[in-house]
């Protein structure tokens, strides 16, 4: 069997059996299909490849001038592969098991503080057709955490207003119960009741909150360019997109005195390192809680 064959099979089980979102698939494939490429070159099958010739490949990827995340990327999905083929007995050998990733410098990600984030909404036109829905949308963006195609993909049946949650589909198709505030289902329920209202909704996008102005779903980069646009509006010096909400969730929680566990179950993290990095952002927060807290450190 060739490597064709070889990477349909794996994407079959990265869907149907691990439950993986579209995008990571995708990735997943174009990190296999770099190193099928590599190898068809060097006329060697799948089950042929050895950890020396891993090590030529990986060296590639070095004198393209991959930055060290992209290369980690690449070798993490081609662990992936390889794992796969051992679990379907298509080899009895895993090359790629001493294979080491490079290492990251913790990029720490940019954060907006509340006085920005209220600024961004006052920066919205309310007067505007669109105006009323940006701001919902970005209140619910920011108050529950969510990444973009999770607020692209808010249905009116995960809305849960009478028990204080509202139900996300994350990465995975993993459920997960996020607690809404009442300015955000203040927002939503005004937003539909006026301005989605008036809409000529499109046959199938009914059961979507939040519709551009055809009546359809709104897509990912109609979102980053709402966001762009208000912060050039308001001359905001840092770069944002969705995700920043995001982050700055995380932060504001952390800094409030959240739980980890409870902000990495809101954020739909399997991993709880994954959560950590917000622990990072704001040393000042941090340097402050120690000298408060910390028995040495206490007034005498």
């Amino acid at each position: 069997m060739h490597w064709e064959r070889y990477i349909k099979d794996f994407v079959s089980y990265l869907k149907i059996e691990k439950g993986l979102a579209h995008n990571s698939m995708l990735a997943y494939e174009r990190d296999v299909r770099l190193l099928a490429a590599y190898f068809e070159g060097e006329k060697l099958k799948p089950e042929q490849v050895t950890y020396e010739a891993l090590i030529g490949f990986v060296t590639q990827l070095y004198d393209l001038g991959l930055s060290a995340r992209s290369q980690a990327r690449i070798i993490s999905g081609i662990k992936q592969f390889f794992r796969y083929l051992i679990l379907e007995r298509y080899t009895d050998k895993d090359p790629s098991a001493l294979l080491e990733q490079p290492k990251l410098g913790r990029k720490l990600p940019e954060v907006l503080t509340i006085e920005e984030i209220d600024a961004l909404l006052e920066a919205i036109d309310l007067n505007s057709p669109e105006g009323e829905r940006n701001h919902a949308m970005l209140e619910t963006l920011y108050s529950c955490g969510l990444r973009v195609s999770e607020l692209i993909g808010l249905r009116f049946s995960d809305l849960y207003f009478d028990e204080g949650f509202i139900r996300v589909i994350g990465k995975g198709n993993k459920e997960r119960l996020v607690p809404i505030s009442q300015q955000v289902e203040t927002e939503i329920k005004a937003y539909t009741a006026q301005s989605r209202a008036e809409l000529n909704i499109q046959k199938g996008q009914e059961h979507f909150v939040f519709l551009n102005r055809r009546g359809a779903a709104l897509t990912r980069v109609m979102i980053f360019t709402i966001i762009k646009q208000l912060a050039q509006k308001m001359r905001l010096n840092k770069q944002i997109s969705p995700h920043t909400f995001r982050h700055s969730f995380a932060t504001h929680l952390i800094e409030g005195g959240a739980n980890l566990r409870a902000v990495q179950e809101m954020l739909g993290h399997e991993s709880i390192t994954t959560t950590e990095i917000y622990t990072h952002l704001d040393q000042r927060f941090l340097r402050k809680a120690i000298l408060t807290h910390h028995p040495r450190n206490a007034t005498k």
